[in-house]
């Protein structure tokens, strides 16, 4: 079994969300069940459809069908240990995570309606589709956590592993590009603001005259996840919700409801349900600006005069960006832009770099700050941003010295591949596994996985 490959990430082949949103359902072809481990089973299909999408995706070196099942039967094997060793996720962290990726997919399609009309069924459905399988995701994941846990790398073992690799073998990375950005989110103004307070406002007179807040929460509400059951939250430890909407709803007693609270995700009327030592139960009606609609003249006003004061030496990128930015991913970091691949300020820069980005820095030199762009942020809020070119790194064949942080990220991955290829040798012998002769000559279960 040799999952240390140079190519491989880790050792549990996930799809992307898109895709395992689409797969799960429209549902699987029960053409022929090929591995069985204990309870779990494994089709001939999904050996075939990660396949496909290995190679409608262009990436080099594609994974032979035999080392994608071997990934599948790791995976269910880790789930019939975690049944054994009573590993478990709980069901509110399967909903937090589902509608969490709910919501990127909302961003992702446009809208709700987006998204029913591209999978042919309502949210309600999809999720139920999704929920066992993201069950299961998760699972595996915290049975993989539970696994490598421990395995740390030493300069000493990158060092080793670099070494190791052939010369020839060392790969060619593209050119790569460090930025960072200051993020201005645009703001409602006073009639939009007050437009969404006063239909809150109706909403809570409804309900003081008998309505339901459910009822009303599931028709109009715009959180996504919570409004489809009725703006139930669930239990929320505290210091977990964003400080106005904790503030207003530790304040209230339970089944009384807030006025009107702005947070940075909207505005919220909030109904307290039950209080449980340090944690809290409520529900919410959720309504956000039109972003659209936001006018971006203040923020882009803010922008130029701080990229001014940056250009006159006044105050530095970094400084300047933990004290403005609104865009808490990069705040912290001095507004320095992750490479999610790699977790480093090093992106590759090439077609698949974010096309607004590329394009923007294409005609920028190092060393520069660009002028005010509308920028739409992940969550899909209008705003404006600068972008700081901080450096450019030519094209390379890999070097500890310029690509150590990439290189260590390989090791480690190598490094846990290999526990987790010590921790199945044992575990097999735990659980019952068939596998169907057709996949026999992969050799899955004697630690030497064939090409086919």
């Amino acid at each position: 079994m040799k999952l240390n490959r140079w190519i491989f990430g880790g050792v549990m082949l996930m799809l992307s969300w898109a895709t395992f949103a689409q797969e799960a359902s429209k549902g699987t072809l029960l053409d022929k069940i090929i591995v069985k481990v204990d309870n779990h089973y494994i089709l001939k299909s999904e050996v075939e459809q990660q396949y496909q999408q290995y190679l409608s995706s262009g990436q080099a070196n594609t994974p032979t069908r035999c080392q994608l099942l071997e990934g599948l039967v790791i995976n269910k094997l880790m789930l019939a240990k975690a049944e054994i060793d009573s590993v478990i996720v709980e069901d509110k962290r399967v909903e937090m995570e589902l509608n969490s990726r709910m919501d990127q997919m909302e961003t992702q399609y446009g809208s709700t309606k987006n998204i029913v009309e591209a999978f042919g069924k309502s949210i309600v459905n999809l999720k139920d589709d999704l929920r066992t399988s993201l069950k299961e995701q998760l699972t595996g994941r915290k049975m993989q956590d539970k696994i490598t846990g421990d395995v740390k790398i030493t300069p000493k073992e990158v060092a080793a592993f670099f070494a190791a690799i052939p010369t020839d073998s060392l790969p060619y990375l593209p050119s790569e590009v460090e930025v960072g950005h200051i993020v201005r989110l645009a703001q409602p103004n006073k009639n939009q603001k007050e437009e969404l307070i006063s239909k809150l406002l109706d909403y809570r007179k409804r309900i003081e005259k008998g309505e339901s807040f459910e009822e009303l929460a599931k028709l109009y509400s715009e959180d996504l996840g919570s409004g489809k059951r009725g703006g139930d939250l669930g239990f929320s430890k505290r210091g977990q919700m964003v400080a106005p909407f904790e503030a207003a709803a530790l304040k209230l007693k339970p089944g009384v409801m807030s006025d009107v609270v702005e947070s940075e995700f909207g505005f919220h009327l909030i109904q307290l349900l039950e209080i449980r030592g340090q944690e809290y139960h409520a529900r919410h009606i959720l309504l956000r600006p039109d972003y659209q609609k936001l006018d971006l003249t203040e923020p882009t006003k803010f922008l130029d005069s701080i990229r001014v004061l940056i250009q006159r030496d006044s105050i530095k990128f970094d400084r300047a960006a933990r004290e403005f930015s609104e865009d808490k991913p990069t705040q912290d970091a001095g507004g320095m832009l992750i490479d999610p691949g790699t977790r480093t300020a090093r992106m590759p820069f090439d077609s698949g770099m974010e096309p607004g980005l590329y394009f923007s820095l294409d005609s920028m030199k190092v060393g520069t700050i660009s002028t005010p762009i509308p920028y739409r942020t992940e969550d899909g809020r209008s705003a404006v941003r600068v972008l700081y070119f901080k450096a450019k790194h030519p094209p390379h064949f890999a070097n500890l010295k310029d690509d150590y942080q990439k290189i260590a990220a390989i090791a480690l991955t190598r490094k846990k591949n290999q526990a987790v290829e010590k921790w199945f040798m044992k575990a097999k012998d735990d659980v019952f596994i068939f596998i169907d002769d057709e996949f026999k000559d992969c050799n899955l279960l004697t630690g030497s996985v064939t090409g086919e």
